[in-house]
C-alpha cells in the first residue's frame, strides 16, 4: 500500500446484500470503490454481531483492491493473528478496547499489516497523541458504532485536530459513519482521506444493477474532492 492523501471510498459491505458477498465486492470494486471496508463486531464492545476471521478469509480472494478491517471488538489482542492470517491489509482497534492500545497496534504492524486506531465520538483527538508513529490510519467514528444506517454526528472540530497533529507523518484519516455526498465534503475540507460509506453506496443497486453504486460512488467522491480541487 502506497501514501497518498487524495480521497479514497471504502464501501461497508454491512450494507451489501449478505447472502452474496462475493459478487457484492467485486461489483463495487469494479465501479470504483478504492478499498472494501470490513466492520467486525462482537456483541460485547458495541451492541451487534457480524464477521469473524473466517468469513474476512472469505472475502480475501474476492478484494482486489485493499481490505480495510475495522475491529469493534474487545479485547483485540488475542484476534491478531487470526486476522492477519484472514489476510487483512489494514486493521483497526478501538482505543476505547482495552488499556494497552500502545501495544496493540506494535502487534498489528509486528503481523504484517496496517494498523489503525478509531475514535468514538466521545473520545477526544488528544487519545491518540502519543499514538501517532505507531498508527497508520487514525478512524474517527461519526457514529455512535455497532448499526449501519445512523444519522452524521459532525466531528469536523476533532478531525482538523487530528490532521494538525499528523503533521506530515504517512497516516490517513478515515470517516466512518453517516458518509454520504452532504456530509463527504465537510469531513474532506476538515481533512479526512478515507470515507467509509455503506447505505450511501448500495442503496437501490445490486449485483444485477451495479451501475447504482458506481453513481453512488461517484457522487461521493465528487463532493469530498470538490474541496481539493
Amino acid at each position: 500500500m502506497s501514501f497518498d492523501r487524495s480521497i479514497k471510498i471504502a464501501p461497508s459491505i454491512l450494507s451489501a446484500d449478505f447472502a452474496n458477498f462475493g459478487q457484492e465486492i467485486q461489483a463495487i470494486e469494479a465501479q470504483g470503490a478504492d478499498w472494501v471496508h470490513i466492520d467486525v463486531m462482537d456483541g460485547h464492545f458495541v451492541p451487534n454481531l457480524t464477521f469473524g476471521p473466517m468469513a474476512v478469509k472469505a472475502f480475501r480472494p474476492h478484494v482486489k483492491t485493499v481490505m480495510d478491517v475495522h475491529l469493534m471488538i474487545a479485547p483485540v489482542d488475542p484476534y491478531i493473528d487470526a486476522y492477519a492470517d484472514a489476510g487483512a491489509d489494514v486493521l483497526t482497534a478501538h482505543v476505547e478496547a482495552g488499556p494497552h492500545i500502545h501495544r496493540t497496534l506494535q502487534a498489528i504492524r509486528a503481523a504484517g499489516m496496517k494498523a489503525g486506531v478509531a475514535l468514538n465520538p466521545g473520545t477526544p483527538a488528544e487519545a491518540v497523541a502519543h499514538l501517532l508513529d505507531l498508527t497508520d490510519l487514525i478512524c474517527v467514528m461519526t457514529v455512535n458504532p455497532g448499526f449501519g444506517g445512523q444519522k452524521f454526528i459532525d466531528m469536523t472540530s476533532k478531525i482538523r485536530s487530528l490532521r494538525s497533529m499528523i503533521g506530515d507523518r504517512p497516516v490517513h484519516i478515515e470517516i466512518d459513519g453517516g458518509v454520504d455526498p452532504k456530509t463527504a465534503p465537510l469531513v474532506a475540507e476538515a481533512g479526512a482521506d478515507v470515507l467509509v460509506a455503506g447505505s450511501a453506496v448500495f442503496k437501490g443497486g445490486s449485483v444485477d444493477t451495479p451501475e447504482v453504486y458506481g453513481e453512488n460512488i461517484r457522487n461521493i467522491r465528487a463532493a469530498a474532492s470538490g474541496v481539493w480541487a
